[in-house]
């Protein structure tokens, strides 16, 4: 979940103004005022210099409400052009993120730094704990090389006067992948080759800076078409909002949806096809095993048979349900490829569902984050994606009351383990629950992706094994899980109470074998 306060307000307040000046009877018009709406003149600027720079950053923000990029912006065109403009679109794009340039902070150099609290003592822990010989004594005082210096922190830690700190800037220190550097204006650029849509930048800019590109103009305008709009709720939802997801599905059909599908109900099939495929792995493993054991005894028993010396076992299978993750493999780790199930994710499924009931329908998948935007856009049964603060706007510029309604109920009910896909460990737990013998499942648990994570993962695939003798890897991009999504409204805590609250009545997967 962000944590960005007053920024996140911000952003609501700026997606209720788009949704209602598209409502409007003058949208153009409409949107043109948000800036001065929002900072009418005389009014006591809160963050900037000044009211111009403020106008100036949230017609930037409502730019990428309405879909567009930043770094493109001409600053003569009006946001009423944007909002023309957005109308007339007929595309969206595969690129998800753009950077405010006027927003951001342009932070200080991520670097490791002596402050005037070095001592210049004699013990010199900070010299002799550096691997890299980046810190030299200098007048009696430590100085690093940031030629040299690969920002391990030993010396911050060695260092008894707390006096080596590391200079941080959170975008970049966040990103997993280092997609998102200081280009030569000194502000933040995202390398979209390496960007995997994990959504940390957005969620670490304390100034707000990364922004997602909305659909949410895009999605209006299909609501408003002759055509039936069906919303796909992802299994993390049941924490995000006031009530229950059975009053949450009236309230999105009073929103201007046509019917709504729980993608939890695609997590059953995603759960059950993958704890066969994991099965199937296993049994491999089993006989590709026994087959050794036979070569190796007729063999004397002396060492490996050159049959086998170079032929690999995969002893572990990782899941495939992160959209973060999958981008991950694809754009940074393909040794690790082998490894990951080839079952489709909950959204694949509940998609096709959906175009088999309404095939000239245009599907909207309501998402915890970032990364289903780009799974999205390659999924030709998926037409849009809209976030949960998008969603919420929805909510409040329509002015639409959860508690309020009746509930609705779901043409076809999710299984407990399903609608617990949304937070970490869910998703192992599922398939090892859709197994008769669930001892045969020892999961691991990677409850989000960092440098180290992706380390560990670089190191399971080169020896083909998972540590502790595991054999099914879950990987979850965020924190928490999908709970933890850039996109979500709820603290982590209390969005698992209320999933755990809700699944209590819900039966279990059907056993596969």
């Amino acid at each position: 979940m962000n944590n960005l306060g007053q920024a996140i307000h911000i952003k609501k307040e700026i997606l209720v103004r788009i949704i209602k000046a598209f409502l409007s009877d003058d949208f153009e018009h409409q949107a043109r005022l948000i800036p001065y709406d929002m900072r009418p003149k005389g009014m006591e600027v809160p963050y900037r210099c000044c009211v111009y720079k403020e106008r100036a950053i949230i017609k930037d923000r409502t730019i990428a409400g309405l879909g567009f990029p930043i770094e493109e912006d001409d600053e003569t065109v009006s946001l009423a052009d944007y909002a023309k403009r957005a109308m007339e679109r007929t595309e969206i794009s595969d690129k998800n993120l753009t950077v405010l340039q006027a927003a951001c902070k342009g932070c200080a150099t991520n670097r490791i730094y002596v402050t005037d609290l070095c001592q210049g003592c004699v013990a010199r822990p900070c010299q002799s704990t550096c691997k890299f010989g980046a810190v030299s004594i200098v007048n009696g005082r430590s100085v690093i090389d940031n030629t040299k210096c690969k920002k391990c922190q030993m010396c911050v830690n060695a260092c008894p006067y707390k006096a080596i700190v590391k200079i941080s800037v959170p975008c970049e220190d966040s990103c997993p992948v280092s997609a998102i550097k200081k280009d030569e204006t000194g502000f933040a650029s995202i390398d979209y080759d390496k960007c995997i849509n994990c959504g940390r930048c957005i969620a670490a800019c304390p100034f707000a800076a990364v922004h997602e590109r909305s659909q949410i103009i895009d999605i209006l305008k299909a609501i408003k078409s002759d055509k039936k709009v069906i919303a796909m709720i992802a299994p993390s939802i049941a924490g995000q909002f006031p009530g229950n997801i059975y009053q949450l599905k009236t309230a999105i059909i009073k929103s201007g949806f046509d019917n709504v599908y729980e993608v939890a109900q695609g997590a059953d099939i995603t759960a059950s096809t993958e704890a066969k495929e994991f099965m199937e792995r296993m049994k491999a493993v089993n006989e590709k095993k026994s087959e050794w054991l036979t070569e190796w005894t007729n063999e004397g028993g002396y060492g490996e048979t050159e049959e086998n010396s170079n032929e690999e076992i995969r002893y572990f299978m990782t899941t495939s349900c992160c959209a973060g993750y999958n981008q991950l493999i694809k754009k940074h780790l393909p040794e690790i490829k082998p490894y990951v199930s080839d079952t489709k994710t909950p959204l694949f499924y509940t998609a096709e569902i959906v175009k088999k009931d309404y095939p000239d329908a245009i599907t909207v998948f309501v998402s915890p984050c970032v990364a289903k935007r780009a799974e999205g856009f390659e999924n030709k049964n998926v037409d849009f994606v809209m976030n949960y603060e998008e969603l919420g706007a929805l909510f409040i510029a329509k002015k639409i009351q959860i508690t309020e309604l009746d509930e609705s109920k779901y043409e076809i009910e999710a299984s407990k383990q399903a609608r617990n896909f949304g937070y970490s460990g869910g998703v192992a737990e599922s398939v090892k629950k859709s197994l008769k013998d669930e001892d045969v499942v020892k999961p691991f648990i990677i409850n989000g992706l960092n440098k180290d994570s992706i380390k560990q993962l670089k190191k399971f695939a080169d020896c083909g094994e998972c540590e502790n003798g595991c054999n099914l890897i879950e990987v979850m991009c965020c924190e928490g899980g999908c709970i933890g999504g850039n996109a979500t409204i709820n603290n982590q805590k209390i969005a698992k109470k209320l999933i755990d609250n809700f699944t209590q009545n819900s039966e279990n997967i059907n056993k596969i074998q």
